[in-house]
């Protein structure tokens, strides 16, 4: 459902996993002056958020890359530009490798690091056009870090910062930002989810990191910032 005038005087935001977490975080608060577009696949919980804060959503599975073209293609066909892209959507694996169920493993490969790429190769060429944009994706501390038990996550958030660094690289010379941002533990129910019991006194609010995201908007369009990391100083 895409809903609303458009109005080119506003930014044109689309924000996957915009229906929990600091995906529904962000969507609170660049929604107030933005045109914002929020994905997922859960449309009850997309209608929830998008009511809650009088923005657009799409139900989408970003390791999809044609129900990502879909999706980018009738943003564009609606407000003829997309300013941001959050890659923001993502899913959570613990446990040692051989105890990790196939299946899990692969829609973890495929949400977090094959989504990443399937949504910045749908908005590339519209930037392309507009000489201008920004793709961030939220990646995390896994993507520089590594511990045991979390192979596969650790694995697609490496993934994650070299497909950014790589990226930033070859589209620089079309106008067009990268970065890579990357959390610590974040207040979010994403180990409730999986039912993982883990003190989160030291996550980081989302607000926070909410904050972190609408600084980089709003740095000039020729500066880019490529990498930054953010994390409570007690974990």
């Amino acid at each position: 459902m895409i809903k609303g005038e458009k109005n080119n005087m506003k930014k044109v935001i689309v924000i996957t996993g915009g229906s929990d977490g600091l995906g529904k975080t962000l969507t609170e608060s660049l929604s107030k002056e933005n045109e914002v577009i929020i994905l997922a696949t859960n449309e009850e919980k997309l209608i929830k958020v998008a009511n809650n804060n009088n923005c657009n959503y799409k139900v989408c599975d970003v390791s999809n890359y044609f129900q990502v073209e879909q999706c980018i293609n009738e943003i564009i066909e609606k407000y003829e530009k997309i300013d941001v892209l959050i890659n923001n959507a993502g899913l959570w694996i613990q446990e040692e490798l051989d105890t990790n169920d196939s299946k899990r493993i692969n829609s973890v490969v495929d949400v977090n690091l094959l989504g990443v790429i399937n949504c910045s190769k749908a908005v590339i060429p519209i930037m392309k056009k507009n000489k201008d944009g920004l793709i961030i994706n939220i990646n995390s501390q896994a993507g520089i870090n590594h511990k045991a038990e979390r192979v596969v996550y650790n694995a697609t958030k490496w993934g994650v910062t070299g497909f950014c660094k790589s990226l930033a690289d070859e589209v620089a010379k079309y106008g067009i930002r990268v970065t890579n941002v990357m959390p610590g533990m974040m207040k979010t129910d994403m180990f409730n989810k999986m039912n993982i019991k883990k003190n989160m006194e030291n996550g980081i609010d989302t607000k926070e990191v909410a904050r972190l995201i609408q600084f980089i908007i709003d740095t000039p369009c020729d500066v880019m910032i490529t990498e930054v990391g953010i994390k409570n100083i007690n974990n």
